[in-house]
Order: structure tokens, then sequence, then C-alpha cells
């Protein structure tokens, strides 16, 4: 899509321009017309012959000039005829008009046949049912929305009409300031994807803020997203969280794998900032705006109140910013100009009476230290505190710095002023210490993603065909017998196809007798696609010692599963349990899912989910900081889990779900590793068909 004339267009024709207060066609009109738009711009409406004293057209079809975009402001049932005569002359389309596909099966099939049409001659339609767009280099406001916001670097593109004009609003105090702001409305014909990839060479935009309900195509948006991420922040705060009710589903992994959970992998994998709310949308895409990102990951903090640095202290766990060590060097120079009560560790401690010399000399201090990548200037309003002088004096610091400073004043009148005088600088104040310290450590992350990201995601995977057709054929003779899932046996071999060890078993058909074992302890299971949780339905049996008691439980499944087939596997001994799956999402393909597995899986849910392909090195990066990061590190004596085999493995299920074809869930649960030498071995394999 070439979204250049939509979005900087020389000339716009306004299809249903009115002069009657409270229509939207009315505002479009007043905004386009009177805020400073410098292009060619015509009404069209049948009812005037003028309007705002300008020409009025009986129809598009009667304008002599040139058209870039026409923005559509008239009933939904008028809309695709009035394009379809119109396509041949005009390419770009925002329809603002609502009635498509957010009203039921009627606007449904208006807005197929709409997009049908769009795709069929190559028009770029944004829309419908949005609010418009506003270009403020350009003083265009193509939109229902009042005013034109400052012109900057931010480009917000949002689903959400109304929180666009909230936003706006929003900005103007908090010094935001906007290169696009676009509303996506029902996403058409232009969704995220197509604006990032129009943003991405915009060179008006540095960084990207999307509010999203959805996300169509997610492959496509991961791929894209990845891409663009890697030159400028992409900051998204994704509504929808929970779901109101869950599918009976069949394995761990389609229990464990919520839709949020892996909207959060997808945007991991593309380094997307995500916002978990309003407030850090708003601090993250404000706070980017006017900053570098920090070089090192070391931060000082310097305050007026213990208290405060201890709650900003609490904020960097799990953080990969970290409080600074202060230098004995720094401590010397700290201890010489601060009283003798103050706190030369980090955070700095000024105490109650600080005033802004104190602020300014600890300050010049810190800005010496080569290993502190930021400063965080924390202040309350006490009784002799000046709170407009101290802004001052960290406004005049910041200016020779090159260091990044942020502040978080807390308070209310009191400190309203002084917060005034810092955003004059573009010194961005958090309301309180813990969103300051979780801005500055998205920013660092992102700053710090690895380089190749997007080289890594399109791996080329060692798809071996002969391997790919041998699974076909294992599903095929499932499928073929009406089964749902597949007997161990067969899950066997896929496991040896993708070179993870499976337990030694011994099957048993319905109609064959009970072998005599003597390699006790032994395990007794069901083996039938009707049986999926096994434990649930008393379809297990552990620990059996000798030849007599696995008779007697042999004749137990009997009873309560005629004519299922059984297995009976070595009773291994047990350290830890891990779960492994794939899952399938409609909307970003196969997800990896690993974590603590066993009986309590879904009551723990110590789980992890990362999108494929990906790289051992990435895998074994994921595993080291997430849930599980506690296995492989030495505690208490304890030995460290063989990080390395749980990759490889990881990395093989990541093979084997480009592979899938049929499968529509699978597990290993659980997947018993060992500190101890033993090979990882997987006891339960669950492929779902």
């Amino acid at each position: 899509m070439n979204l250049e004339k939509l979005f900087n267009p020389q000339s716009i024709a306004i299809l249903g321009a009115s002069e009657e207060v409270g229509k939207v066609g009315n505002v479009i009109s007043k905004n386009i017309l009177e805020l400073g738009y410098a292009g060619k711009v015509y009404l069209v409406n049948p009812k005037y012959d003028q309007i705002f004293g300008n020409k009025c057209y009986k129809k598009l079809l009667e304008v002599e000039g040139e058209i870039d975009l026409v923005i559509v402001a008239i009933p939904a049932k008028f809309v695709t005829n009035e394009i379809r005569e119109n396509m041949h002359k005009v390419k770009n389309f925002v329809i603002v008009s609502a009635g498509f596909s957010e009203t039921g099966e009627e606007g449904r099939a208006r807005e197929k046949e709409l997009l049908q049409l769009a795709a069929e001659n190559n028009l770029n339609i944004l829309g419908p049912n949005c609010l418009g767009f506003i270009i403020p280099k350009l003083k265009l406001n193509a939109s229902f929305a009042g005013g034109l916001p400052e012109e900057g670097n931010v480009a917000f593109v949002t689903q959400s009409g109304a929180l666009a004009v909230a936003l706006t609003d929003l900005a103007k105090s908090e010094k935001i300031y906007f290169s696009k702001i676009v509303s996506i409305g029902n996403k058409m014909n232009i969704s995220e994807t197509e604006m990032l990839t129009y943003l991405e060479k915009d060179e008006d935009t540095a960084v990207i803020g999307m509010y999203l309900e959805g996300i169509k195509n997610g492959v496509e948006f991961i791929k894209i997203a990845s891409r663009v991420s890697q030159k400028k922040p992409i900051v998204i705060l994704k509504a929808g969280k929970t779901e109101r009710s869950q599918k009976a589903i069949a394995s761990h992994t389609g229990a464990l794998a919520g839709s949020d959970e892996i909207m959060n992998a997808a945007f991991q994998k593309a380094g997307i900032l995500r916002a978990n709310d309003l407030e850090e949308f708003f601090n993250l895409i404000g706070f980017i705006s006017h900053n570098k990102a920090m070089v090192k990951n070391k931060v000082a903090v310097i305050t007026n109140a213990g208290g405060l640095g201890v709650l900003a202290t609490d904020a960097f766990a799990k953080k990969e910013i970290v409080l600074a060590e202060i230098s004995e060097k720094t401590k010397t120079a700290l201890r010489k100009i601060l009283p003798e009560e103050s706190s030369v560790e980090n955070p700095i401690d000024l105490l109650g009476d600080a005033k802004e010399d104190r602020y300014k000399k600890v300050l010049q201090i810190i800005e010496k230290d080569p290993e502190i990548g930021a400063i965080i200037c924390l202040l309350t309003p006490q009784d002799q505190t000046p709170v407009e002088k101290i802004a001052q004096a960290v406004d005049k610091f910041n200016i020779k710095s090159g260091k990044v400073i942020v502040a978080s004043f807390v308070g209310g009148k009191k400190v309203e002023k002084g917060i005034r005088k810092l955003r004059i600088r573009d010194i961005f104040n958090f309301s309180f210490p813990e969103s300051a310290v979780a801005v500055l450590d998205a920013y660092y992350r992102w700053n710090f993603k690895e380089k190749n990201l997007e080289e890594k995601l399109t791996l080329d995977i060692n798809l071996n065909k002969e391997r790919k057709k041998n699974v076909a054929g294992i599903i095929a003779t499932a499928k073929k017998d009406n089964r749902h899932a597949l007997y161990f046996s067969e899950s066997q071999k896929i496991m040896q196809l993708y070179g993870i060890k499976t337990i030694p078993t011994c099957e048993i058909n319905s109609k064959e007798n009970l072998p005599v074992r003597s390699d006790f302890p032994l395990v007794l299971k069901v083996d039938s696609d009707e049986v999926l949780h096994k434990t649930d339905k008393q379809g297990l049996i552990l620990n059996l010692k000798n030849q007599t008691e696995l008779e007697s439980a042999f004749q137990k499944m009997r009873n309560n599963f005629p004519g299922a087939k059984l297995i009976i596997q070595p009773m291994l001994a047990r350290d830890m349990e891990i779960i492994l799956g794939i899952k399938k999402d409609v909307n970003f393909g196969p997800v990896i899912v690993y974590g603590l597995g066993g009986i309590y899986t879904e009551v723990f849910k110590l789980v992890e989910m990362i999108l494929p392909p990906f790289s051992k090195e990435f895998v074994e990066k994921s595993l080291r900081e997430g849930k599980l990061g506690f296995l492989f590190v030495q505690t208490r004596g304890q030995k460290i889990y063989n990080i390395s085999e749980l990759a490889q493995i990881i990395c093989a299920l990541g093979e084997f779900s480009e592979d899938l074809g049929d499968i529509s869930e699978f597990d290993i649960n659980p997947l018993l590793i060992y500190n101890n030498g033993n090979e990882a071995t997987a006891v339960d394999v669950k492929v779902i068909i």
C-alpha cells in the first residue's frame, strides 16, 4: 500500500459536508477549512450550493480538479455506491460513517462488499467507523475531533476515536506532541500492520503509540513490528486482557495459553513495549518522545524523603536497570557537602530540609560517576521545601548533563508550579517513583534488545521433508480410525523423529494378556483418546512394586476402561517435572509453552510462552530470565539443571510446530529433567488431532 497521498494530500473532497451544526460533515469541514490546511478543498453535498461561502458540488464526479483524498461522511447505505462511482478518479478514502461490521449482519455484509471493492481496485480505505486523522505539520485535521495538537514526533494509532480525543487533550498539558493521529476504526482495509509499514519510513515519527482491541493477521503484524521496532519504539496499550469464558480444552497447554499470555509473548518477540494501563502508556510515549535511552543500566536516586527512597528501591526488583553502587570516591565527596545525618548510599537521602543548593551539589557530584546512566530526582513538598527553586536547579543541571534525568515530585498543588518548570525543559515528571523506574527500564530494554532480532525471526528452519511426511502419515492413520488423539506409541515415534527421548513403554492391546515383569516398580496407564487427563479419570496407577500388584491394577483398568489399550512404563525417579506444549493460536500461529509440570501445572501456572522460530541462544535466555530461572542457579547446595539440554528440546518442538499439520493441541507432561547427569525423558506425550 502506498499511503503517501492519503496522509499527505494536496487536495481533499468532503463527501457529506454540511452547514448544519452537530453534523459530522459540519465539524470536519470546519476543521479542514479553518485550521490552516493549505491544499485544495472540495465540499460535496447535493443539498447545498454553498457552504461557509465556498462552492458546494452536488456530486463528486462534478469536481474538475484532481482529488487525492475523499472523506466520506454520509449514511452507510450510500457509501459503497459512491466509492464505486468515483474509484476511477480517487484511490484514497477515509470513511467516518458508522453502520458496518460493528452493527450486525447487514453491516457486516456491507463491509464485506466494500472490502472486495477495495481489493479489486487497489483502493486505500481508512475505517469505516473511524474518527479520521490529524497531521499537525500540515495543519490538517481530517477528523471530527476539535482543535489541532502541536507538531511533534509521536504517531498515535487507535481503534478508539474517543481515546484519541482524550489523549490529545491531555497531551497539551504534558507537552506530548504528535506527527500523526490516526483512527483506524473497523480496520477493514488499513490495519495496524499497514500503519506500521507506513510509519516505519515516516521521517516525522520517532515513537509509535497504539491503542488496540484486537490484531488482524498476527503473524504478519509481528513480522512487520519486529522490523520497525529495530528503528523506532512501538508502545502498545492492548485492551481485552481477560476472557469471560473458556472452552473445554483437552490439553494442559490449551488451558494455560490464554489469549493475553500469547499476546505478551508475541509483543516480546517483536520488541514491542506493552503498557499495562493508560497511565503507563502515557508515561512511555511522553518520556520516550523527549529523551534518549539509557546507555548504562545503573541508576542513582536522590530524595528529600527516606520513605520515598525506599519505595523507589523496591521498584527495581526484577528490572534490568539497577540501583548503582556509589563509589567510595563519590561517597567521600557527598559527605563533605551533606549533613552528617544524610545517607550517602543509594538512594541518597538529602533530608527533609534540603533546599536547591543541596540538590544542585549532589547532582554535580553524581554527574562525575561514569557508570551511572540515569538520575531520578525525588521530592516531597515539606514545609521548608522550595519546590520551584529545586525544579529550576534540576532543569539547569539537565541542560548540561550527559545522563538521563527524570523527576518524581510527589504531591498535589504544592508541586504544581515546580512540575510546570520541569516540563518547560522537557524533564518528564512521574506521579510516583515506581512509574519512573518502570519506564526507564522499559526504554533501556528496548534500546538493548537483540539487534538481529528480525534475522532470528526468519531463521531457516531445517524442514526435513521426509520427517514431515512421516508425521503426516502417523496422524492420517489416527484420523482414519476416527480418533481424537494419538496412542502413546505413535506419539513416541514422532518424538524420536525430533530427537526427544521418551520413556520405555510396553503396549497391551485390549485382547492381549498381561506379561510377566521383573523390572519393578512400574506404572500402569490407560492409553485412549477418550481419557486425556489420566489422573482425573483414575487411568493411572503408580509405583506397582510386584507382579501381584500389577495384576490387580491390570484387572481394575480392564474393568474401568473395557476395550482400551493399556501401557506399562518403568516408575522413574522424579526430580523436576516440566511441561512442554504447543498451542495453535488462530492469530499468531504456533506458540511454544514451557514451565513447571506435573499435576499442579494449572494451579501454579509457572509457565512461559515463546513464538517460533527462535535460536537456541534465545531459548536459553528465556529459560534463565523466566519463571524457571531458579533451576539454573546453584542455591543452598542444589546443583543446577542442564539448561542446554532443555533448550535443545524446546528448539526441537519449535521445529515440530512448523510441521504440525492437523494437530490442534500438544503437550509433554511431565518431561523429567535431572541435575545428576541423567538424560531428560518425556513420560507422557499428548497429541490431539
